[in-house]
């Protein structure tokens, strides 16, 4: 079988202060090529040059990648303020009717920290501005200096649901993990279950209630290491194996459709 293409949505940089660009890392280009077994394909997040529809019909599944700007909390019910950062408004005007689309027919999506947080605002959950001025919560933060070893760096652990689908699927229950994150989960979306927790509570680990296709998404950066980190490489391996799922699925229909 052919490698499924899987759209990695970019991020909006701007270079040498007036040229824009979008761009997706390294990282997680090399994560859906090598742990995902797919060809990664990078999405402007820009929903001016296409539909969704057309998105889903060029790709087999998507990845949403986390970004240093954050959701709008306009997007969730509440007032934008210094706390909640800066924001990229294109990108939530794509991604958030994108996962909800992909949710409804099944195709797979995997979020990764603002991804993370944007399928659970897709689904109606709100989020904090930031989890470290919150009491007893600690600093999830990307340590501000350093090597990029050292900020990729096991920070916590993570408790996952006994017997739920991140355990059965890591084979664990607990595992370290890195942490890179300012913003969380406030309130969970109507749909989303949160199956893994950071030791302070907060949620790391998701996915959408009865949805008919693969939708686990963390909080914490997978795509560093992905082929041999033992908690990164058996989510990407399990979202390649639903994106090949998808498209062996579509290439049936086609073909009874004849």
């Amino acid at each position: 079988m052919s490698r499924p293409v899987i759209g990695i949505i970019a991020n909006a940089h701007t270079i040498n202060e007036d040229y824009h660009v979008q761009a997706a890392g390294d990282l997680n280009l090399q994560a859906v090529c090598e742990a995902a077994g797919g060809i990664p394909m990078i999405v402007p997040a820009n929903p001016d040059l296409f539909e969704v529809q057309e998105l889903q019909a060029c790709c087999a599944g998507f990845v949403f990648t986390g970004g240093r700007p954050n959701v709008h909390p306009e997007e969730y019910g509440e007032v934008e303020t210094a706390a909640h950062g800066t924001f990229d408004r294109q990108r939530d005007r794509l991604v958030l009717p994108l996962i909800r689309a992909c949710v409804d027919a099944g195709q797979p999506i995997m979020g990764i920290c603002r991804g993370f947080q944007e399928v659970n605002v897709a689904f109606g959950g709100s989020l904090y501005p930031e989890i470290r001025d919150l009491p007893g919560r600690d600093n999830h933060r990307m340590p501000p200096d350093g090597t990029i070893e050292e900020k990729f760096a096991l920070r916590h652990e993570i408790t996952f649901g006994e017997n739920g689908p991140f355990h059965k699927l890591m084979g664990a229950q607990k595992v370290m993990t890195n942490s890179l994150h300012g913003q969380g989960i406030k309130r969970a979306g109507d749909r989303i279950v949160v199956d893994g927790y950071a030791p302070d509570g907060t949620p790391e680990a998701i996915f959408v209630k009865d949805a008919p296709g693969f939708t686990y998404s963390v909080q914490w950066h997978p795509e560093w290491r992905a082929s041999d980190d033992p908690v990164s490489r058996p989510l990407f391996s399990a979202f390649g194996d639903a994106c090949r799922a998808w498209v062996a699925g579509r290439q049936e229909f086609l073909l009874k459709s004849a």
